[in-house]
């Protein structure tokens, strides 16, 4: 029986490079290829980010209403002052959501994810989705509607995933904090995409159908890739969430 055991072994081909056999990646290569997604992924959002506040901030810093970029209303004395609130505050929240959605800070720096947490809801996403609120009755009628809804989704998903963190639900807070993110990024991004996509498609199509569509179908994408992603990675472990917490 020994005989026939070390004839089968001797008979029987070696597995290796280059047999069939399949290479199983090491749990230190999936960590190397979520590290370089993630500097993939934040190096985009960067790109976009800092290009979308590089053409939206500067005609605001001289404060001069003749260089704003919406149509002021002559019947409402605070408008120009109240859009220089918007626009700061959106700033504020711009810059501190990208850092509150960076992996790397928020599993080696957690006190610092929590505190800019903090600024991105009370000194960003607070004042500015209420200070749009007061602008929405004086915004040209094309895409009122699209950005009400959106600027009461914003404030609703940002409030709902902080009190979910304040409660420790950390899954349900990261699904909520997602949701804002979509609906913030989405209204501004692909808004500002798609008018500048059309007037340079079609110069003669009328104005008020691309701020009609950039003001619904942005953060409606958005939320619909969001909701798909939340779904596809339901099963994939996050760091700092425990079994209990999640979802």
């Amino acid at each position: 029986m020994a005989q026939n055991t070390d004839m089968a072994h001797q008979g029987a081909e070696p597995r290796g490079p280059g047999t069939g056999e399949r290479k199983r990646s090491t749990p230190r290569a999936r960590t190397r290829q979520g590290t370089r997604g993630q500097w993939i992924w934040m190096i985009s959002l960067g790109i976009v980010m800092t290009a979308f506040l590089a053409i939206m901030v500067p005609p605001y810093l001289t404060l001069d209403p003749s260089q704003s970029g919406v149509v002021l209303n002559e019947g409402f004395s605070l408008h120009y002052p109240m859009v220089i609130v918007h626009v700061a505050f959106g700033t504020v929240a711009q810059l501190s959501l990208f850092l509150q959605v960076w992996p790397w800070l928020r599993r080696h720096h957690p006190a610092v994810h929590r505190w800019n947490g903090r600024v991105y809801v009370f000194g960003g996403v607070l004042p500015s989705g209420l200070s749009s609120l007061v602008l929405v009755p004086f915004h040209p009628t094309a895409g009122t509607v699209g950005v009400g809804v959106a600027a009461v989704l914003w404030l609703a998903t940002t409030a709902v995933g902080h009190v979910r963190a304040r409660q420790r639900r950390f899954a349900e807070h990261r699904r909520w904090m997602i949701y804002s993110f979509a609906i913030v990024t989405g209204l501004n991004f692909w808004g500002l995409a798609i008018v500048m996509a059309g007037q340079v498609v079609s110069p003669s199509l009328d104005i008020d159908y691309l701020f009609e569509a950039a003001r619904w179908f942005g953060w409606m994408l958005n939320l619909f890739i969001a909701q798909w992603w939340l779904e596809r990675t339901a099963r994939r472990p996050l760091a700092g969430v425990t079994g209990t917490d999640r979802a």
